[in-house]
């Protein structure tokens, strides 16, 4: 099993997994180590060391990043026995595919020091707990921002228009929210768009930005 790139005759072997005749031994020893080192060794190594030498062994033709994702989040759940993660290793090591592919096969052609793809994995791990950090937080912000307006009396365009203005975060939209922009993602005419954003700056859920006339711009009062 070969992972080339490139053109007949001048491919680039990226990576040559191990012949076909060495792998029930090669996954024989890969469950045993598995099973012997839970409990023994730091959930977050186990779980960069189980991924990098599954993914080496490479014992079926697709698929194995997929099962390489799985051992390493099934190695997290054993280790922190929580019933519930908030964060995502799995979809950073997907985000970060590309130096992903480059470390692997920079350790996997340097011998049996995976140093580098330690360091590589544990950064990752980190950088997905500030990605969920991220991703909680604003989940927070929405919360406590219906809590607010619990009461308010409004649309399903109104709604779905504050709904972007939260995932833009405090920041809002860039130029902010006009009459245009608001009637271009409620899909009614402009007329209406000015009417309910009118309603919104009433309720105290809109304040209107610096500017006149067509600089006319508003974002929302944040809790």
């Amino acid at each position: 099993m070969r992972v080339v790139s490139g053109p007949v005759g001048k491919e680039k072997v990226h990576f040559l997994a191990p012949p076909a005749e060495r792998i029930e031994g090669e996954m024989s020893q890969f469950l045993s180590w598995w099973d012997s080192s839970r409990g023994s060794m730091e959930g977050l190594i186990r779980a960069a060391i189980g991924h990098f030498w599954f993914v080496t062994i490479h014992p079926f033709e697709d698929g194995n990043g997929r099962i390489a994702r799985a051992l390493t989040n099934m190695a997290l759940a054993q280790d922190d026995s929580q019933q519930y993660r908030y964060y995502s290793l799995s979809s950073q090591i997907m985000e970060e595919r590309e130096s992903y592919y480059d470390i692997l096969e920079a350790c996997q052609k340097g011998g049996s020091d995976i140093t580098r793809w330690l360091v590589w994995f544990l950064e990752c791990f980190s950088r997905a707990i500030d990605r969920s950090e991220l991703i909680l937080s604003g989940v927070i912000r929405k919360a406590n921002f219906w809590r607010m307006h619990a009461q308010a009396s409004l649309n399903e365009r109104q709604r779905k228009v504050i709904n972007k203005l939260l995932d833009a975060g405090p920041d809002g939209f860039e130029g902010g929210l006009t009459t245009r922009k608001y009637a271009s993602m409620a899909k009614v005419s402009k007329p209406t768009a000015f009417r309910e954003i009118n309603r919104l700056l009433e309720l105290g859920i809109i304040s209107q930005n610096p500017g006149k006339g067509r600089s006319v711009s508003y974002g929302l009062i944040w809790p």
